[in-house]
């Protein structure tokens, strides 16, 4: 095509896209959508020509076409002081956002809580999003489950309330935390303590569940159990009610790094070594991980994997995409100085 240098270079449209890659205006709409129904060779014949051409996609046409609103939304139902203290969430929205990069879906983001659940869901079902990604759900958090009847819906673990029908994808919680049990138990310990997560939450429920598996086939005790919200100082109050105790203690199963980091403190404080007195494990292998001395043996958690495959789903799923409803992603044990 000849253009006058003088002149402002045309806007380019589908079927000159079309016409430059030798294919059909089909095809090349199928490439800009993101479908996959396209000889990986003509997709790049296609993607050759957008480039060549400076071809933008009417996203404004093509939404209302698909009366989509190209957008998808997390749902956060936690503190907003929680969210930007904990590192889970910084990876979750990581993931997220790597994936989403190459669709045509933007993110936004609803931190929110049960207490007021209506604007929540006035919001989603006016039109204003296409898709739902929730996570941090707690077992009275119901708005959300009851939403997935109206709205594509991917949870970050099974939620309590509906799994059988929900899409999710969580990591083996319990098989994990079992593991990491019992490294504690074979490096010789006879006397494990579990600092569990809430029990109004799956990880909660099931890294509590495999530890109380492992110390059981071990021939342990188990009343060595405190509970936590998740939080740093939740680890150091829970730590210290095990030490004020006074029962026999050499090892501690923490249900997530933050309240690792927290037993630290108290057991620091208490002028006890680790892990000469008592070793600990955590869960997630974040910041926490490797910002405590000695450095902390935890669960690798692929925090940053689990958020990028919630969003594969979810777009899937509105896109009419065949999907798989429920995603076990792999844990491994990190062994670090703690043990």
């Amino acid at each position: 095509m000849t253009q006058d240098a003088s002149g402002p270079r045309p806007v380019a449209t589908l079927e000159m896209v079309a016409a430059l890659a030798g294919v059909s205006r089909a095809t090349v709409s199928r490439v800009v959508n993101g479908l996959p129904s396209v000889d990986p060779k003509l997709a790049q014949s296609v993607k050759k020509a957008i480039l060549a051409l400076d071809y933008t996609p009417n996203r404004a046409a093509r939404s209302l076409a698909k009366r989509r609103a190209n957008t998808v939304t997390l749902i956060v139902p936690e503190s907003t002081s929680k969210v930007f203290a904990d590192p889970f969430f910084a990876s979750v929205v990581e993931g997220i956002a790597r994936y989403l990069t190459d669709t045509d879906y933007t993110l936004n983001m609803v931190i929110s809580s049960e207490s007021k659940p209506e604007k929540t869901r006035s919001f989603l079902l006016g039109g204003n999003v296409d898709g739902v990604l929730v996570v941090s759900h707690h077992s009275g958090d119901h708005s959300w489950t009851h939403l997935s009847g109206s709205l594509p819906m991917v949870f970050a673990g099974r939620p309590l309330v509906g799994g059988k029908e929900s899409y999710y994808v969580e990591v083996d919680n319990e098989q994990a935390a079992y593991n990491a049990t019992r490294q504690l138990i074979d490096s010789g310990r006879k006397h494990v303590a579990t600092i569990a997560g809430p029990q109004d939450m799956p990880p909660g429920i099931d890294r509590l569940a495999g530890w109380r598996t492992a110390v059981q086939e071990a021939g342990l005790g188990e009343a060595l159990v405190e509970t936590g919200d998740f939080t740093q100082v939740s680890g150091t109050r829970a730590m210290q009610s095990l030490l004020d105790r006074g029962d026999p203690l050499d090892a501690v199963f923490a249900g997530n790094d933050q309240m690792a980091a927290g037993a630290y403190t108290a057991i620091q404080g208490r002028g006890l070594r680790i892990p000469e007195d008592i070793a600990v494990v955590g869960f997630d292998d974040d910041s926490f991980a490797t910002s405590v001395t000695p450095a902390l043996t935890t669960v690798h958690h692929p925090i940053i994997e689990l958020g990028g495959k919630m969003a594969e789903t979810l777009v899937n799923l509105i896109e009419g995409i065949p999907t798989d409803r429920v995603t076990v992603l792999p844990t491994s044990l990190v062994i670090r100085d703690s043990v």
